[in-house]
């Protein structure tokens, strides 16, 4: 059993996790791996909600079932109640690896997500980065950014909470401490000159930048809240995860119609080159980044090998 507090401070690089993500869908497209569909319930007055999503990762030889459980009744985030963990099984031994909390998986994998979509689909010669918010996802965003984008050298960052905004200064200072990070006040003027646009906002934010906002050119990558569905039904070409995730998770940036804009191409496919990320330097690409079980999976197993060696967490008898 692999606790919060036992992978709290795993050391893990960027690169590392970025590389593991990679793996892991360039894996599934060729079809060495599997990631069905997740199965969910949800309480019908949205008291709460919960998923169970299964994968096998044929290269690493593991398959994993991730659960996840959201109990949000006032959608107030002083009792908001929020729970995921991984189970690991080694599929060459048959042997179980462990069960551990899932939330600084989630932390690191998603970033790294947002780095791999960026790189395939920012345009030449980029340079700047407008990050939207300063949550667990917006603090560890640019490090992860900056291991596959090392060419964006222009960070802004907009954000309302004193505590947050120090934590994303604190966090890319300690790996990136050459990187300048400018604090702006209006996240409207700074997306006009923003080649890139992270919206990792919580759900109680008041910006939602428009497509008008956004520059000719930029790449605008959704992961929380922060974009309007103009920036999706304006946009000139469309990159997701997974369109079917797109499909159940993005209902709330459908446009006028009702309906989701279709993605033009899946980041498993680009990265294996079957399709392109970007095909014009002067077309918007809205990202949208959903989660795979099978990036948690490779992010999960490789903190369980470093947390192991180490000699952390606690062995139980719950098979004997």
């Amino acid at each position: 059993m692999l606790s919060r507090g036992d992978l709290a401070d795993v050391p893990i690089t960027p690169e590392a996790v970025v590389r593991a993500v990679e793996e892991a869908y360039l894996a599934l497209s060729t079809g060495d791996s599997d990631n069905p569909r997740k199965l969910s319930v949800a309480h019908p007055d949205g008291w709460s909600v919960a998923y169970a999503m299964l994968g096998r990762d044929g290269r690493r030889r593991v398959v994993a079932m991730k659960t996840s459980y959201k109990f949000d009744p006032g959608h107030d985030r002083s009792t908001k109640r929020y729970y995921t963990t991984i189970t690991l099984y080694d599929d060459t031994t048959g042997v179980p690896i462990a069960m551990m909390d899932c939330a600084r998986v989630g932390a690191l994998r998603t970033p790294a997500v947002s780095a791999l979509l960026v790189r395939e689909t920012v345009r030449p010669g980029a340079r700047s980065v407008l990050l939207i918010g300063t949550g667990t996802q917006g603090r560890h965003a640019l490090p992860h950014l900056l291991a596959a984008n090392p060419q964006l050298n222009r960070l802004m960052l907009y954000g309302t909470h004193t505590e947050g905004l120090k934590a994303v200064y604190d966090h890319l200072a300690a790996y990136a401490p050459q990187v300048e990070l400018q604090t702006v006040a209006d996240p409207r003027a700074a997306a006009a000159n923003a080649d890139v646009v992270l919206a990792t906002a919580g759900p109680g934010t008041q910006v939602a930048l428009e497509s008008a906002d956004l520059a000719p050119g930029s790449t605008v990558v959704l992961v929380g809240y922060g974009l309007a569905p103009s920036t999706l039904v304006d946009a000139d070409r469309v990159v997701a995860t997974s369109a079917e995730q797109m499909g159940l998770t993005g209902t709330d940036m459908a446009g006028p119609d009702g309906r989701l804009r279709p993605v033009d191409a899946e980041l498993p496919q680009i990265l294996s080159h079957r399709a392109r990320g970007r095909t014009r330097d002067d077309e918007r690409i809205f990202v949208y980044n959903s989660g795979l079980v099978l990036t948690d999976i490779a992010v999960a197993h490789a903190l369980a090998e470093r947390a192991i060696a180490e000699g952390r967490g606690t062995e139980v008898p719950l098979w004997d």
